[in-house]
C-alpha cells in the first residue's frame, strides 16, 4: 500500500537512455579506429565506459537521479544475464558470470572516474590501457580518452531531469 505513494523512475525514460547508451557504445570508431578489441568483452568494456559517464553525471544530484541510476544499474545487467543466456552460458554459470562482470564494471568505472574528478589524464589513459587495450600496440588510448572527456563535458551540460526523463544526448565518436 506504501509502494503507491512511492514515485519511481519511469521504466520507458530508463529504457531511452539505456538504448541510447548501447547506440553510442556500439560505434565503429571504438573497435576499428581506436583499437577495442571487437569481442563480447571489448564491447562490455565500451558500455561500461558510457554507463559510468552517465553515472558520474547523476551522481549527488538527488534521490530521483539515485534511484534512476539504479533502475539504470538493473536494467544493465538484467540485459547482460540475457545476452550470455542466449549466447548458450549455462543457468548455473550465468550468476557467477554477473558477479564478475560487475566487479569488471566496478572497477573501470571507479577508478576511471576517480582518474576524471582529479583532472589525472595520465591515470586515465593508463585505466583505460590496462583495462580496455591490455598489450595491444595499436591501441590509441588518447583518442579514447579525449573522447571520454569531451562526452562527460556535454554530459555535464544536460540538466538531470531531462536525463532521467529519458533523454540523454550522446554524441558522435569520431
Amino acid at each position: 500500500m506504501l509502494n503507491l505513494f512511492k514515485k519511481s523512475p519511469d521504466p520507458d525514460a530508463v529504457h531511452a537512455v539505456y538504448r541510447a547508451i548501447v547506440a553510442q557504445s556500439r560505434q565503429p570508431v571504438f573497435y576499428a579506429q581506436w583499437g577495442v578489441p571487437d569481442t563480447v568483452t571489448g564491447r562490455f568494456d565500451v558500455l561500461s565506459l558510457h554507463m559510468g559517464l552517465v553515472f558520474r553525471r547523476l551522481g549527488g544530484q538527488g534521490k530521483p537521479a539515485t534511484d534512476f541510476s539504479q533502475a539504470l544499474f538493473d536494467l544493465f545487467f538484467k540485459d547482460m544475464d540475457r545476452n550470455l543466456r542466449e549466447m548458450g552460458a549455462g543457468d548455473l554459470s550465468v550468476p557467477k558470470k554477473i558477479r564478475d562482470m560487475g566487479n569488471l564494471f566496478y572497477g573501470l568505472t571507479t577508478k576511471l572516474n576517480e582518474a576524471m574528478r582529479r583532472g589525472d589524464r595520465a591515470e586515465v589513459e593508463s585505466v583505460l590501457k590496462r583495462n580496455l587495450f591490455a598489450d595491444r600496440e595499436d591501441a590509441d588510448v588518447v583518442a579514447l580518452a579525449d573522447y571520454l572527456e569531451a562526452e562527460y563535458a556535454k554530459l555535464s551540460t544536460q540538466a538531470v531531469e531531462a536525463i532521467i526523463g529519458g533523454r540523454v544526448l550522446l554524441g558522435e565518436a569520431t
